[in-house]
């Protein structure tokens, strides 16, 4: 009997991206490799990839291709999340946090097709955190790059929508100016993977399943998509100087040196500064001394007290250009 035509499905965020180019782009694609007609879901504002990953799910495509921005590509993961069905990237964000950190090649649309019809299958972790404020239900989701609280969400809720969507991850710049006015603390109480409780004033903390940021900031530099654990990083800064440190490890340390050869060795051994406390693990647990805005990848969800998360180790498969 002949093979079964290959079938896949594209969840896209209208709002992302130029259908009419888009839909070209599928037909050559589809004819190039052999694939059949590619069903198209559209994300809408009430459901941004859920139901659409399900329905393709449901009609048992072999990939499914996320078009859209951090959230459209988190959403959509979510759902595929070990189901063994491929998740392929069409970066069309601002941020397009999970493509950079697996060195996917960005406005290059061609290039991306080609790595969902023909690519190789990459398996990669998945962080999954379970919110809590008060005596609220408990909200899980999951997430493919970072969890934060304090500076980073109290940011993004400062970020002027429309700034954003003309001068993309520029308008992050004025927000954070007016966050850093802000003088709250974090005062936080934590475990790492089962330990003793450990208790710390903060202004944020960052959950990493990758290192890297747009504007080549390498925030967490041994964060790994595959290896099992998240790192942690508690940013307690005391006045100007303990700002200065962050901003010397973060841009030149993590951002120059650490990227070459010979900047380790000027580098030397790797020194944690005061104002930033590295972790690494599998489960970590916080509560707050109050209910704080918490972001997942780049988007607000909500207020929590407490906060629970962890690893599922490569219950993720996504997919890149072959070869690599």
């Amino acid at each position: 009997m002949p093979e079964q035509t290959r079938t896949a499905a594209i969840v896209v965020n209208p709002v992302k991206v130029d259908a009419p180019a888009l839909r070209e782009a599928l037909a050559a694609a589809e004819k190039r490799w052999g694939w059949a007609e590619t069903l198209w879901l559209e994300t809408t504002e009430d459901d941004p990839g859920t139901g659409q990953a399900r329905e393709a799910l449901e009609r048992g495509v072999d990939v499914v291709i996320a078009a859209g921005g951090d959230g459209t590509v988190r959403t959509v993961a979510e759902t595929l999340q070990g189901t063994g069905v491929p998740l392929a990237l069409l970066p069309s964000g601002t941020g397009n946090l999970l493509a950079r950190n697996l060195d996917l090649t960005l406005d290059d649309v061609e290039n991306a097709l080609d790595s969902a019809f023909d690519g190789d299958d990459r398996s990669i972790d998945v962080g999954v955190a379970e919110l809590r404020n008060g005596d609220e239900p408990i909200r899980r989701h999951s997430y493919l790059v970072m969890a934060g609280v304090g500076i980073d969400a109290r940011m993004i809720a400062a970020t002027d929508d429309d700034l954003k969507a003309r001068h993309g991850w520029l308008a992050y710049v004025k927000a954070m100016g007016k966050v850093l006015r802000d003088k709250n603390e974090l005062r936080i109480r934590y475990r790492l993977d089962g330990a003793g409780v450990h208790s710390a004033r903060a202004h944020t903390v960052l959950i990493g399943n990758c290192g890297s940021l747009p504007a080549n900031i390498l925030l967490l530099p041994d964060a790994a998509v595959d290896d099992g654990e998240f790192d942690i990083v508690i940013l307690r800064p005391e006045g100007f100087i303990g700002w200065l440190q962050i901003v010397v490890k973060v841009f030149w340390e993590n951002g120059v040196l650490r990227r070459t050869t010979v900047g380790r060795r000027f580098m030397g051994a790797d020194r944690e500064v005061r104002a930033m406390n590295y972790l690494k693990g599998r489960e970590f647990v916080m509560r707050l001394s109050r209910a704080e805005e918490v972001e997942l990848d780049g988007d607000l969800f909500g207020r929590a007290s407490a906060l629970r998360t962890w690893i599922d180790p490569s219950s993720l498969t996504v997919k890149v250009p072959r070869g690599t």
